[in-house]
């Protein structure tokens, strides 16, 4: 399934292959403020692809906090972050912000809440190499 997304004004946007296709797609709404304030519900599918272009990188922040191991790609025209990147060990991860598809139907979303409070750095990053999108590429407009 090639599920498209993007920021509401189209200067960060995205192609996610999930592959296999899906019976269901999982989300995790974060309960941290950041998350709760920007929309955040987190999804990826470590055996997909995703390719997300940029149109204006003078006009997207990399937003980091915590633990300072994610960069939140947060458009700085319209306030919305489509996804949120990792590089572990030379490889970039992904995930993906469910509030961003476009044209993915409401009954294919499983959401559910999810907090990631107590857990170490060392437990947070190998949880994203397990379960993270793994064949990730921005590409600049």
């Amino acid at each position: 399934m090639l599920i498209s997304g993007g920021c509401h004004c189209g200067n960060i946007t995205f192609k996610l292959n999930w592959s296999p296709e899906p019976a269901e797609i999982p989300a995790r709404a974060c309960g941290c403020t950041f998350c709760v304030k920007h929309g955040g519900v987190w999804t990826s599918c470590p055996t997909g692809s995703l390719r997300v272009q940029v149109k204006d990188a003078s006009q997207v922040s990399a937003y980091v906090f915590g633990t300072r191991t994610a960069d939140f790609h947060t458009c700085a025209r319209c306030g919305v972050v489509p996804v949120v990147s990792c590089r572990l060990d030379d490889r970039l991860y992904a995930v993906v912000n469910v509030n961003t598809f476009e044209g993915v139907p409401a009954e294919l979303l499983k959401c559910s809440p999810a907090s990631f409070d107590g857990e170490d750095e060392a437990a947070r990053l190998a949880r994203r190499r397990r379960g993270w999108i793994a064949d990730v590429e921005f590409s600049r407009a």
